[in-house]
């Protein structure tokens, strides 16, 4: 990871970035997200760059040096452009529909799950015309939702409560799933194939 924490981090135009008392600010169209920076490592901010480096060779720092180095690039990423994460539904009546600034899921159980939206993070359903310029297949497709927001691990933490109310099976492809995520499908199953004589 030493490598991966080197690399020299370029602040786009409109991004602020500052460091002080081992915490790390970064300042965006988006939002403005912090991150504790853990003891030996010290983030240095000058000319348009950000420098993570680390006061020793320990396999900690040297852990911690790359760490870094990346939650500052998702960090400022975020605040500029934000992240999204794409869910795939499907299955019969499964069913998402905005209410408010959550989401109302109708995923074949008794009642509807109600997911409410965190602070700092937006969902969306999306057209039939938005998911075709997706190019996600035509296998498995029912409604496809989006959750964005500036943190790349709260937008990750959202998507996975989510898909974890309905884990995609491997037979008819219902439940939810990750847009990026790769389903092996399975043949159904089927009786005997054939009769001792």
């Amino acid at each position: 990871m030493s490598r991966v924490g080197k690399t020299l981090i370029t602040v786009p135009a409109g991004v602020s970035v500052e460091f002080e008392n081992g915490n790390v600010k970064v300042s965006g169209p988006n939002a403005t997200l912090e991150q504790t920076i853990k003891s030996p490592i010290t983030v240095k901010v000058e000319d348009g760059t950000v420098k993570v480096e680390r006061g020793n060779d320990s396999n900690q720092a040297r852990a911690l040096h790359g760490l870094y180095n990346r939650l500052i690039q998702n960090m400022i990423k975020g605040v500029k452009e934000g992240w999204t994460r794409t869910l795939i539904l499907n299955g019969v009546g499964y069913k998402a529909a905005m209410k408010g600034e959550g989401l109302l899921l109708n995923l074949g159980m008794s009642h509807p799950s109600e997911i409410k939206a965190e602070n700092g993070i937006k969902f969306k359903v999306l057209t039939p015309q938005e998911i075709a310029a997706l190019n996600l297949g035509k296998d498995g497709i029912g409604q496809v939702i989006q959750v964005s927001g500036a943190s790349r691990e709260q937008v990750g933490s959202v998507a996975s409560k989510i898909r974890d109310l309905r884990p995609v099976e491997p037979y008819h492809m219902y439940g939810i799933r990750y847009s990026d995520e790769r389903v092996i499908r399975k043949e159904s199953k089927s009786g005997a194939k054939g009769k001792k004589k």
